[in-house]
């Protein structure tokens, strides 16, 4: 039979397959209800229960399928009867972040116990190492992260036609450009109820929002982001829109919030109309 340390490694390692082959069932497997684990990105207490955990690698599994690597490069296993620990250091990242930074590594530390007879996980912490020239790349790759997920949150909230969670990452002092009149929004507020409207006009039916083509640069506490926004509404009728958008965060007591939103849709010069009906050419990304 196995040892504890030999069935602990298998288990890592099956986990790890699991990840960079982005199999949510097999990286939930041998993971305990009440796990609690310190992540990379926020939230900054953790993240606490299987549930919690679950939603965590969706938005990473859409990152690693542009092309990232998730694997053990060392594994080191202590293990008692009963309480057992293991630490890796592992390769994660794009080929190009892998080419900047030849040297980096994530880092992982897992705490297991034996329940009924086999080992779960119940602790994971996962960090990269904060150093020399490298620790502003590294934070800034880190925060592009944490702005993808609050994106990925909004789409999210959007489906569930959940108005306070699209509200959640905007500050109260936005200033907004949106599609319609007047010429801008200040507040929190004035963002909220162009929002709460939009959602009401989809009525009984289904409404997504993505932006395909999402682009993202960080400077210590501010970045901005870019891309078009792909709307659709079902109804009957199902309604579908490409317009621009651009939104400016800026880090406030650790949180990235929106302070800046400029929407908008290209003219026609011959008549002064907005042109709604445009879509991204096939050749383009955005046009997925």
């Amino acid at each position: 039979m196995p040892t504890n340390e030999e069935q602990i490694r298998t288990l890592i390692e099956r986990w790890a397959e699991a990840v960079h082959g982005g199999d949510l069932a097999g990286v939930l497997a041998d993971h305990a209800e009440d796990i609690v684990m310190f992540d990379v990105p926020p939230p900054y207490e953790g993240v606490r229960g299987l549930d919690a955990y679950r939603e965590t690698w969706l938005p990473f599994f859409r990152w690693q399928a542009g092309g990232a690597s998730f694997e053990i490069e060392s594994l080191e296993v202590t293990a008692g009867d009963d309480v057992a620990f293991a630490y890796a250091l592992l390769r994660c990242g794009t080929d190009q972040d892998l080419a900047d930074d030849p040297q980096n590594r994530l880092r992982l530390t897992l705490g297991l116990r034996k329940r009924d007879g086999r080992w779960v996980v119940t602790h994971e912490h996962h960090s990269f190492p904060l150093a020399g020239p490298a620790a502003t790349a590294d934070g800034d790759h880190a925060a592009e992260q944490d702005l993808r997920l609050l994106h990925e949150r909004w789409f999210d909230s959007t489906a569930a036609k959940d108005l306070d969670g699209l509200m959640a990452a905007i500050a109260d002092d936005v200033v907004s450009y949106e599609h319609e009149q007047p010429l801008r929004y200040d507040g929190v507020q004035a963002v909220r109820e162009v929002c709460e409207a939009g959602l009401a006009a989809s009525g009984d039916g289904t409404v997504t929002w993505r932006v395909p083509d999402l682009t993202i640069l960080v400077d210590g506490d501010l970045a901005v982001a870019w891309g078009l926004n792909h709307m659709r509404v079902t109804g009957p009728p199902t309604v579908e829109s490409w317009s621009r958008g651009t939104r400016v965060f800026q880090r406030r007591n650790g949180a990235w919030l929106m302070v800046h939103q400029h929407l908008s849709y290209p003219y026609d010069p011959s008549t002064g109309a907005a042109r709604t009906d445009l879509r991204p050419d096939r050749g383009d990304p955005a046009g997925s």
